[in-house]
This record gives structure tokens, sequence and C-alpha cells, in this order.
């Protein structure tokens, strides 16, 4: 990345993960650019009721995948998810907490900043 990238609230964006490894990049960053159609911009403390969800949704994020380099999540992993299905599970009643200051700024066309800061863990 060139320059660092924005989060929900206008700040410089944080990493979300590094163990998993996450990001549309796998750089550990929700940073998004023009080619990812996913949005994969909220980075959320997944819960086994979200995965769940998830997978019920059409998005198996507990399998693993090793030829991919992708071992399946896990409740509690941080994980940058599609901000599309995150706006989804928030109206399905099943959306995970999330961290505001690593959630990229392209997250607002999906969910608002007042539904993200309801289920923020890094606000105080």
């Amino acid at each position: 990345m060139e320059k660092k990238q924005k989060n929900v609230l206008g700040e410089d964006l944080e990493d979300c993960s590094k163990d998993p490894v996450t990001g549309w990049f796998r750089d550990g960053c929700c940073n998004t650019d023009e080619n990812d159609h996913g949005v994969h911009t909220v980075c959320a403390k997944v819960t086994n009721e979200f995965l769940q969800w998830c997978k019920n949704d059409g998005n198996d994020l507990i399998t693993p995948h090793p030829e991919f380099g992708f071992l399946g999540l896990k409740d509690g992993d941080n994980w940058c998810v599609c901000a599309s299905s995150y706006a989804r599970s928030l109206e399905a009643g099943k959306a995970c907490f999330v961290y505001v200051k690593k959630t990229h700024e392209n997250t607002l066309k999906f969910v608002s900043i007042e539904q993200l800061k309801k289920y923020a863990i890094d606000l105080s």
C-alpha cells in the first residue's frame, strides 16, 4: 500500500489480524481496492453463531482449505469479512462484534456508523 487507508472514523486503518492472516491482500489489514468485489472491509471478532450463519448464507469460513492457505476460522478469531455479508448478519440478528478502528471506511456504503458503534469492542 502506497498510502495508509482510512477507517470508518476517518483515521488511519489499523491491522485486523496476522494470526490468522486476513485481508483482501492477506496483509493482516482490511485494506481494499477496486478489484475487491466482496468488499472485505469489516474487522470482525467472529463467533460460532456468526460463522454458522455465514456458512448458511453461502460463505463457509469454517471449513479449512489448506490448498489456499486457509485453515478455517474459529470462535474468537479476527477476520476481514465482506461488508454486505455483515450488513445481512445485522438484519438477521446474527452479527458479531467489530473493531471500528480496524474497519475500512468503504464499509459505510453498506453499514451505518451508528450500527457499527453498537457492535464496537474498541471504543470506550
